[in-house]
């Protein structure tokens, strides 16, 4: 595949719930190495996309491709489907698990890996996630917002060393400063850069988020969601030169604009 081929491409996705139209006819390319995040208004289907990406939503009408080859149905119906994480909005976290029972969850689940390996992997996702190990020990009300945020990447990011191949490629994140302080979402936005260009825990990551700093600290590429569609893709660098009426109107908060 060349180098500037898409890893994921949406191609005339739609997504309506009842009468809401939520996504008409939509294109979107993700490429390897790719820092993309996902701006717009609320409400107008950005973290829809996400869940089209990850499998766990099925467009009405339109086609997905991974790697160039289209994928039919939900993730479960693939097996050998590119792995993709996701980091939901509010963490969610298995409230009756531990720290290590919820980052470990899936290799409880799914490998004949020893309790003993498990603790070991998930303490190193500990490490690359910047929590104490002592954290592995607590349950999710224990914790601060912004520690259950990054609780939440070290289990997105976890995989069986036995099985490469299961490494995720690509990590979604649905608002991962929602909800923090400056100082907590600092530290969640530097984790998020750290992890892929450090500990390459990802190929590449899509972000969808409202917030300013999250936005400029994280994203390399931006693309524009309104009335269903992607409306502008440009650089970070392009935020404050951009002509697009929609991008001028978003960041500077201002109530006059096509954005009712």
């Amino acid at each position: 595949m060349s180098i500037s081929e898409p890893i994921i491409e949406l191609k005339g996705v739609s997504k309506s719930f009842g009468d809401k139209v939520i996504l008409d006819n939509a294109d979107l390319k993700i490429y390897e190495g790719d820092a993309l995040v996902i701006i717009g208004p609320s409400g107008t289907g950005k973290s829809t996309i996400l869940r089209i990406i990850a499998g766990l939503t099925e467009p009405d009408e339109g086609e997905i491709y991974i790697r160039g080859q289209k994928r039919v149905g939900l993730i479960e119906d693939h097996q050998n489907s590119m792995i993709i994480s996701m980091v939901f909005q509010q963490a969610a976290l298995f409230d009756s698990l531990t720290v290590r029972e919820n980052i470990g969850f899936s290799l409880y689940q799914h490998s004949q890996l020893s309790h003993n390996k498990i603790k070991e992997i998930v303490n190193n996702a500990l490490e690359m996630v910047g929590l104490p190990l002592e954290t592995a020990n607590l349950y999710p009300a224990e914790l601060s917002g912004g520690m259950r945020k990054r609780v939440s990447f070290a289990r997105a990011m976890i995989f069986n060393p036995e099985k490469p191949e299961e490494r995720p490629e690509v990590i979604l994140y649905d608002e991962p400063t929602a909800g923090l302080d400056p100082i907590a979402s600092t530290v969640v936005e530097d984790l998020v850069r750290h992890l892929q260009s450090t500990c390459n825990a990802c190929n590449a990551y899509v972000m969808v988020t409202h917030q300013n700093s999250t936005i400029r600290r994280t994203g390399d590429r931006l693309v524009f969601l309104y009335h269903g569609k992607f409306q502008w893709d440009g650089h970070i660098k392009e935020i404050d030169t951009t002509d697009n009426p929609l991008v001028r109107q978003f960041f500077s908060a201002s109530i006059e604009g096509p954005i009712k």
